[in-house]
């Protein structure tokens, strides 16, 4: 593993919570990142719903992970899989006293319930230990039905979530920015990525919708397109990309902007069976150099190329489109990935684009580039500070004392990223 990894890992782990920013040195406690929980509610009289949580433990040489029982709810536990290799893995219900003696929870009360999971390997130094726990909690303080209307209310702490009305039910009210998305079964599952500091108190209202309703839904989803025009796209049959479950974050390290350089990281995770490698068609315009990666479930340095125009065609890869001259890729090659399982990729390289990233007059910076994934990070150069940023992002300061923008982008589409910086005199 390069020093630059080890560095953005310590320093840019961009989308962890601040617990999981610990000093190593200081502390054992449990750190972790990537969280996404989906909720399918049940039937309301049940006042249950099934919560699949996917996360990561990033604490360095752990080999256990616990993740809390909310107070007041009464858990079923089905199981825990190892993301990795799609095989479950050992948990049992404990208490407090198990979390806080471990290390890894210090704060943990004595009435607090945990799922203690056995992880299948030691976290490796800035790679990911990836579970999925399945559970079934009964909460009517969260969930309830009043008559007809079945109410989910609950403060969600995860950043990344997703709620599936019970089958049969229609969305009647929710009380923060969310996407719809009608699932093949027929439910409605309604996501959201939270950019902010705190949880959200989400609250959701729903009632059944009668069955011919329901099945006209459906039926209609592939109906051809009215005459509009031929100046409009028919967008009938677009099926929607939900943005909270994706996981390709990126983090871009501008270096000074003579330079016209900035070093990145993006993680990627294959989850086609058979599949055993990942091409990066570099963006028109832009250079890269000194590309590395690094399987994050193990720590395993893999083999990169990059290759231009008819090396690509000489290799037999598709990019689907024919390369030209110009055209440019990073190949990286890791074993193929198994049936039920996945490979969680780190990639990091260095671009050079001069119309993107360049110096405006002596003091003064300018970076204009589009993103298309849903979380990203742009962190200044040294000695720089920010003066103007044109979509909205939440600042932070790297512990190195560089300044650093965090963006969401949970909508389909690219967002249009301006900022502009100016030497610290």
């Amino acid at each position: 593993m390069s020093a630059f990894l080890r560095v953005i890992i310590a320093f840019g782990a961009c989308f962890v919570p601040a617990d999981a920013q610990a000093d190593e040195s200081t502390s054992r406690a449990q750190t972790q990142a990537d969280a996404f929980t989906r909720y399918e509610l049940l039937a309301p009289a049940s006042e249950s719903f099934r919560i699949t949580y996917f996360v990561s433990a990033t604490r360095a040489g752990a080999t256990r992970f616990y993740n809390p029982i909310r107070p007041g709810s009464e858990p079923d536990v089905h199981g825990v899989v190892d993301r990795m290799t799609g095989e479950d893995l050992e948990w049992s219900l404990v208490k407090g006293d198990d979390a806080r003696a471990s290390g890894l929870v210090p704060n943990a009360a004595d009435e607090g319930e945990y799922i203690r999971v056995d992880l299948a390997r030691p976290v490796p130094s800035g790679g990911r230990g990836r579970l999925l726990i399945d559970k079934t909690y009964k909460d009517a303080a969260s969930y309830r039905a009043d008559g007809d209307v079945a109410t989910f209310r609950r403060t969600l702490g995860v950043k990344r979530n997703a709620v599936v009305l019970p089958a049969g039910y229609e969305l009647i009210s929710v009380n923060y920015p969310s996407q719809l998305i009608l699932r093949e079964d027929g439910r409605l599952e309604l996501s959201f990525i939270n950019p902010g500091a705190v949880g959200v108190d989400y609250e959701i209202r729903a009632r059944p919708v009668r069955p011919a309703l329901a099945t006209d839904i459906i039926a209609k989803t592939n109906d051809a397109p009215p005459d509009r025009g031929s100046s409009e796209v028919w967008r009938g049959s677009y099926r929607i990309p939900q943005r909270a479950s994706q996981t390709r974050d990126i983090v871009y390290f501008l270096q000074q902007p003579e330079t016209n350089s900035f070093r990145l990281y993006h993680d990627y995770e294959e989850t086609r069976p058979g599949v055993g490698r990942y091409i990066n068609v570099v963006r028109a315009g832009s250079k890269a150099s000194n590309p590395s990666a690094v399987v994050l479930d193990t720590g395993e340095v893999l083999e990169v190329e990059t290759l231009r125009g008819d090396e690509i065609t000489e290799r037999g890869l598709d990019i689907g489109t024919p390369p030209t001259s110009e055209t440019e890729v990073v190949a990286i090659w890791f074993d193929p990935v198994p049936e039920g399982a996945s490979t969680l990729l780190r990639i990091e390289e260095t671009y050079t684009d001069a119309q993107r990233y360049f110096a405006s007059g002596e003091h003064e910076f300018l970076w204009d580039r589009s993103f298309g994934r849903s979380r990203n990070k742009v962190v200044l150069p040294d000695g720089w500070y920010l003066v103007e940023n044109a979509v909205p992002a939440t600042v932070t300061t790297e512990p190195d004392g560089r300044v650093a923008l965090n963006y969401i982008n949970d909508r389909p589409g690219v967002i249009d990223v301006l900022i502009r910086g100016k030497r610290r005199r």
